[in-house]
């Protein structure tokens, strides 16, 4: 984590104020947990990739094709005030967890010149801002806890497969998208009925779902990426 984390205090950071935004520009490649599949599947593909350190498994949803490049409607918005989804990646950016406290980046572009919202108030309370962050950061560390169980699950059963993902647009360009995993469709249909069982009561066959018809949201983002370029 960050060199500047310090553990939140409503004494020594009465004065501290955040932007309405995360204050950074939206990756196009964004962490999502278990509780945010169907909304992600709404808005674009999610996928399984590997953390470069650790090499386990992580879920996360794209939004766009490159760096930079955010194809899903009213994704610009940096305050998410009309997006369909924003991640809780992106709303927690910032802030962190540290034991049974939180912690924060001074140096997050999150907290610069430019912030105006309080994170407490006059009593030195939390500030319904801190508060939805709060909000934002419990539900983050059990989604990550519960991804981290649906995917044991997944593996277990040998159902996540390598995806191969080869576009071409309009203005010639081609793009291959690697690294990327996904549920196996032939897998879900070959389980014994028990498992299949097993996975509906856990909620895990309805996240796998999600994950299969996600897929489907690859060429939405490739009709809008062309119709940019027509534009």
């Amino acid at each position: 984590m960050a060199e500047a984390l310090e553990i939140l205090n409503n004494a020594v950071h009465r004065h501290l104020r955040l932007t309405a935004g995360p204050g950074i520009a939206h990756p196009h490649f964004v962490m999502v947990v278990l509780g945010e599949y169907p909304a992600a599947a709404s808005s674009c593909p999610i996928f399984f990739a590997k953390d470069a350190g650790t090499g386990e498994f992580y879920t996360a949803a794209l939004f766009g094709f490159e760096p930079g490049e955010i194809l899903f409607e009213n994704g610009q918005r940096e305050d998410g005030g009309d997006a369909i989804f924003r991640p809780l990646e992106l709303q927690r950016q910032g802030f962190f967890t540290s034991g049974e406290n939180i912690a924060i980046d001074t140096g997050h572009p999150r907290f610069g010149p430019a912030a105006t919202i309080a994170l407490f108030d006059d009593d030195g309370l939390a500030s319904e801002a801190l508060r939805k962050i709060q909000t934002v950061l419990g539900q983050l560390h059990a989604g990550m806890d519960a991804t981290r169980a649906f995917i044991a699950e997944l593996l277990r059963l040998r159902l996540i497969e390598p995806i191969d993902i080869s576009l071409r647009f309009d203005d010639g360009k081609q793009l291959r998208l690697d690294g990327l995993y996904t549920v196996s469709r032939d897998g879900l249909s070959d389980l014994p009925d028990e498992e299949v069982v097993r996975l509906f009561r856990k909620g895990y066959l309805q996240a796998a779902m999600c994950v299969t018809f996600s897929l489907n949201q690859i060429a939405v983002l490739a009709q809008r990426r062309n119709a940019r370029l027509r534009a």
